[in-house]
């Protein structure tokens, strides 16, 4: 389905390295792409993919906890990232991942919104079951891309 909006989703297994890739290609081309992906270290942080610096995303609940081991604090202090990415008004701004949270009206997805609202390109990766929760957040206007590189280069030519 094609978007008359700059909003894209990824979605399928590889996601988030397709997302990494994507921008490292785009940043090496010289296009002023901003925003947050994810890694592992061996808990999970959010990286700004223009300075490198990371943010925390996750707390140490113990061994015995089974509660969400993410960290608000630490996705709140990432967002300036994105607030940052909106100011500069990036060509591409990349939002590590539309989660349960963002879902539910946390996490980053105030700042997503203000970057969609800005009419700003945005690409992000779809977390698990979140189909449904993506479409109701874009009110449709959100493409879902295969995690394959062609597609997503092909989206992004199409802007």
């Amino acid at each position: 389905m094609n978007s008359p909006l700059p909003i894209a989703a990824i979605d399928g297994d590889g996601a988030a390295q397709v997302l990494e890739s994507f921008v490292a290609e785009l940043l090496a081309q010289g296009v002023k792409v901003r925003g947050l992906i994810q890694r592992h270290h061996p808990d999970m942080h959010l990286v700004d993919v223009e300075s490198g610096q990371t943010y925390a995303i996750t707390q140490d609940l113990g061994t015995e906890s089974e509660s969400c081991r993410l960290d608000p604090s630490g996705i709140a202090e990432a967002s300036v990232v994105l607030r940052k990415a909106l100011a500069e008004r990036a060509s591409l701004v990349v939002v590590n991942r539309f989660g349960k949270l963002e879902a539910a009206g946390d996490g980053l997805s105030a700042e997503m919104l203000a970057v969609m609202a800005e009419g700003v390109p945005l690409l992000t990766c779809l977390g698990t079951d979140q189909m449904e929760s993506w479409r109701d957040f874009t009110g449709s206007a959100g493409t879902v891309l295969p995690a394959e590189l062609d597609a997503i280069r092909a989206w992004w030519t199409g802007l």
